[in-house]
């Protein structure tokens, strides 16, 4: 498998508890597809543990931002992200090729309906800028769930290119209900919700991404619908 050393450009908190990783891919011929991820391996990291040195990270950046590429996680006190959290900028990080399937469909008569539970929606951020830069006709909802607002990473992002593209739609919604000013949806995503906004579910390509009993539950929903499993595709985040 071909593998890169890129240089950590920067890093931010782009939720509570979520940073965001920038790496210098420029002067490589590195390339990605939108909603791909790859490993991401520390070297000679200063602590380990029984998870190892390595993770799988979805893009959450447009293949469009030459000589850069970006990932973003749910921090949690393992060796792994510890070390990451204060790696020095410049330190290199050993990235492999491109992997999955967690692309875009070609079949503009069929919308894409993304079902994201927290750091989930990484692979569908990347997914949709793209789409939006490439003025691609296809219509997209998102649906992005989290607990509470200051949980949602990219969601400022998120907001804007709603604004800016008729041909996406943000439907965000959190489950707990102490939340004076939030504008959008209460509760988890369900039939009520996605028939409100979806004109025609079975017209549809949906892309669910999120922890394993998120992605389990949205399956659920969808299959009771009647939503074939081959209109599905699932990226399941882990104990990440």
């Amino acid at each position: 498998m071909v593998e890169h050393l890129f240089p950590l450009k920067d890093r931010r908190e782009v939720a509570e508890g979520t940073m965001a990783f920038w790496f210098d891919s420029s002067g490589s011929d590195f390339t990605f597809k939108p909603g791909q991820n790859a490993d991401f391996i520390l070297l000679n990291p200063s602590e380990t543990d029984a998870e190892g040195n390595a993770r799988t990270f979805s893009f959450c950046s447009s293949p469009n931002e030459k000589g850069t590429i970006t990932v973003a996680t749910r921090m949690r006190p393992t060796a792994f992200k510890k070390c990451l959290k204060v790696l020095p900028l410049g330190t290199q990080v050993k990235v492999s090729q491109a992997m999955g399937s967690f692309t875009l469909h070609k079949d503009v008569s069929k919308a894409a309906v993304f079902l994201a539970g927290g750091i989930g929606v990484t692979p569908m951020r990347s997914i949709i800028q793209w789409a939006i830069q490439e003025r691609l006709p296809h219509k997209l909802y998102l649906f992005y769930s989290n607990r509470n607002p200051v949980a949602a990473a990219f969601l400022k992002d998120f907001e804007a290119w709603a604004k800016q593209n008729p041909q996406f739609t943000l439907i965000a919604t959190i489950t707990e209900a102490r939340h004076p000013g939030w504008g959008y949806e209460l509760g988890r995503v369900n039939k009520e919700m996605l028939t409100r906004y979806v004109p025609d579910l079975h017209q549809a390509i949906y892309y669910l991404a999120g922890p394993p009993g998120m992605v389990a539950g949205m399956r659920e929903l969808l299959d009771s619908l009647g939503i074939s499993e081959d209109n599905l595709k699932t990226e399941e985040f882990a104990g990440y």
